[in-house]
């Protein structure tokens, strides 16, 4: 399965973006899906995941209420609608998909390859 996440840019601070993945295959709608971002010099962490009903949801406390994660299994693509943007949002964000389960903890079985979001002051 190949993801190709999309919707990064430059923003300005208070401003929106929203991120989209889109799988390649139809089994994507069968899997868990999460967002992840790394910041320059820091480590990849989960912001958000969805499950593949998209029944509940998982949400990182430093983005609960700013962000929201969906999902569209006809378009085989998960969203996430990032609001009020902070310098310190400013990251490379990566989609990935779990075959099996839901977590936390999540063990991602496919990555994409990311998408620059910066977020100016």
């Amino acid at each position: 399965v190949q993801l190709q996440a999309s919707g990064g840019g430059l923003v300005q601070a208070g401003g929106s973006l929203r991120l989209s993945c889109t799988a390649s295959e139809r089994t994507f709608s069968t899997y868990a899906v999460g967002w992840f971002r790394q910041a320059p010099g820091k480590e990849r962490d989960l912001v958000a995941a969805i499950r593949w009903d998209a029944e509940i949801a998982y949400y990182a406390d430093s983005v609960k209420s700013q962000f929201s994660i969906s999902r569209n299994n006809a378009k085989n693509t998960v969203y996430m609608q990032m609001n009020n943007l902070k310098p310190e949002d400013t990251a490379v964000y990566y989609c990935a998909a779990q075959i099996r389960g839901w977590g936390p903890p999540f063990g991602m079985d496919y990555w994409g390859k990311g998408t620059q979001v910066t977020v100016s002051s």
